[in-house]
């Protein structure tokens, strides 16, 4: 199989990872935190072992806090549930929010009266249109921002820094999704200015699925949403208040959390974004040379990764997926791809959706190549 739809989940994983994981179910898939014996003391280490990895990563410091969660929609959940909204507060969101975000917060402006708003975005280049979030901003203030780091759909690149620093002139909780970019593009919280980011552990960490987390970079306080036993206090029937405790109810996932913790030490020796930046800019290049096809990609060629969704002249989306599959043994992914905003803008309802290849580590020219041709035999 051609496997190309790393944008939903990375695979296959580092060998690295398999390997962890397989160690840990064998000795030490015990309940981390909840005993006193050595080897429950030891997954309690692999644990903290990867917050140091995570932080690291972000160029956290004291100041910086690891949340661990099962998934990155469990960990937007807790987050947007987590603060203190009232009636009228104006929510920004991108358009290319996923509905881990979308449908959390329309839920919060059924019952709490949030006011949702999306950032403008030029038509014709489908990128965030700056001028505009400014004028936007100073006629309605923001009371949050919440805004994916690399779209899901076209691989656009967001300009985080440049929107969050506005953000911040009104004094707005600012929330980064950075589930399609964590370990693949730079995260550095002393550069962006988010009060909390949410990552997968799956997808561009090369993690498993079952792990997930956010990252508190601020002194922002979240209201519980997700409670229940900890394995500490127990007499008590309100959670902890310390960090991460506060936020992680219920058994820790150790397997999963393993096989993040090696994913991790994995990212520092590769170079992912080399490798993946090139074969994204390779199938762009190939696919611009077939005549019936249409593509939806960023004006700048800089702010544009891994990612490219495309349709072709006559085809329904799933239609295309399902001949890539059948007859070509290629795996992609089809429709509308759990974003809710931006396709108004892509105009792709006639194909009910796009054809998305999510490029990996582990893809190759090749891939690419095999994938160029079925196309074109189309």
């Amino acid at each position: 199989m051609i496997y190309l739809d790393n944008a939903a989940t990375t695979f296959p994983k580092p060998e690295e990872v398999y390997l962890a994981m397989d160690k840990a179910n064998r000795t030490y898939a015990v309940n981390a935190g909840r005993g006193s014996y050595r080897v429950a003391q030891y997954a309690s280490k692999v644990i903290d072992d990867t917050r140091n990895e995570i932080l690291k990563l972000v160029h956290g410091d004291k100041g910086t806090s690891v949340v661990l969660v099962p998934s990155v929609t469990i960990a937007l959940n807790q987050i947007l549930h987590g603060l203190s909204f009232v009636a009228g507060d104006i929510v920004y969101v991108s358009p290319y929010e996923h509905n881990a975000v979308a449908r959390t917060l329309n839920l919060i402006s059924k019952r709490k009266g949030i006011v949702i708003r999306e950032l403008p975005i030029n038509e014709e280049t489908l990128e965030i249109d700056l001028d505009r979030v400014r004028y936007q901003f100073s006629r309605e203030q923001p009371k949050c921002v919440c805004v994916t780091h690399v779209s899901n759909v076209t691989g656009y690149i967001l300009p985080i820094v440049d929107l969050l620093n506005e953000a911040k002139k009104y004094d707005a909780i600012t929330i980064l999704d950075a589930s399609q970019s964590l370990g693949l593009l730079e995260v550095n919280v002393k550069k962006i200015k988010a009060d909390f980011i949410a990552f997968a552990g799956h997808k561009t960490l090369y993690g498993p699925l079952g792990v997930a987390g956010f990252i508190i970079n601020s002194g922002v306080v979240l209201d519980e949403f997700i409670v229940g036993g900890t394995g500490s206090d127990s007499l008590n029937l309100n959670m902890p208040q310390s960090i991460p405790n506060k936020y992680e109810a219920a058994s820790s996932n150790i397997v999963a959390i393993a096989g993040l913790n090696a994913a991790l030490k994995w990212i520092n020796t590769n170079d992912i974004y080399e490798h993946e930046k090139y074969l994204t800019d390779y199938l762009v290049d190939k696919l611009k040379g077939i005549s019936n096809i249409k593509l939806y990609l960023p004006d700048c060629k800089h702010a544009h990764i891994s990612i490219v969704s495309f349709n072709i002249n006559g085809y329904k989306a799933d239609d295309l997926g399902l001949v890539l599959d059948q007859d070509f043994d290629i795996a992609v992914r089809t429709g509308y791809h759990c974003a809710p905003y931006i396709h108004k803008y892509l105009r792709d309802d006639y194909a009910s959706g796009t054809v998305r290849v999510g490029i990996g580590f582990f893809n190759s020219e090749k891939d690419i190549d095999i994938l160029i041709n079925a196309l074109l035999e189309l």
